[in-house]
């Protein structure tokens, strides 16, 4: 693979702020959050590493700011499902899996408060959870848990096996659903 995918056209700052965290998160994708540095950052998007610490000040920024970013776009995919989810008879936990499969990333304290109303009527009849937070919280640590394994670790932990394993777990906590 060339490993200046990106051109060294001038850009905006707005735009050269996004095109190094979608250079951050290719390499993420890639290799995982081990190969992250600034030095393979700027490489990749064929700058200098004082332009990435402009942006972002050090490695820690630049990952918070990839998180944060990534975050808001799966709350804003989770917005999109959550009515639906609300309203289907029976199939919370298919829309729940299709929610997983595109927000596996978390924006913390929203999705968790969005998540506990949508278990706590229960993921199947007769499974009202009696502490929808505390549940919120576990599903979206088990969540966090399923993203790193598929970060550090694709090959041995694709997207299908982890949602697989997850359909299993929400078939448990719903006996005689599946």
């Amino acid at each position: 693979m060339n490993q200046v995918t990106h051109s060294r056209a001038r850009l905006t700052g707005q735009q050269r702020r996004e095109q190094l965290l979608d250079v951050t998160k290719e390499i993420v994708g890639e290799q995982g959050f081990h190969a992250v540095s600034i030095e393979a950052v700027a490489r990749r998007a064929g700058i200098t590493r004082p332009v990435v610490y402009e942006h972002f000040g050090d490695l820690k920024g630049l990952l918070e700011a990839l998180v944060a970013r990534e975050g808001a776009r799966a709350l804003a995919q989770l917005a999109a499902i959550l009515p639906h989810v609300r309203s289907a008879e029976g199939g919370g936990r298919e829309d729940l899996l299709a929610g997983l499969r595109g927000t596996i990333t978390a924006g913390r304290d929203a999705v968790v408060a969005a998540l506990a109303e949508v278990v706590r009527p229960g993921i199947g009849p007769g499974s009202a959870s009696p502490d929808p937070a505390l549940t919120a919280r576990m599903l979206s640590a088990t969540a966090d848990e399923a993203a790193r394994l598929l970060l550090t670790d694709p090959a041995e932990y694709p997207i299908d096996r982890l949602i697989a394993h997850a359909d299993w777990v929400l078939s448990s906590l719903s006996p005689g659903r599946r």
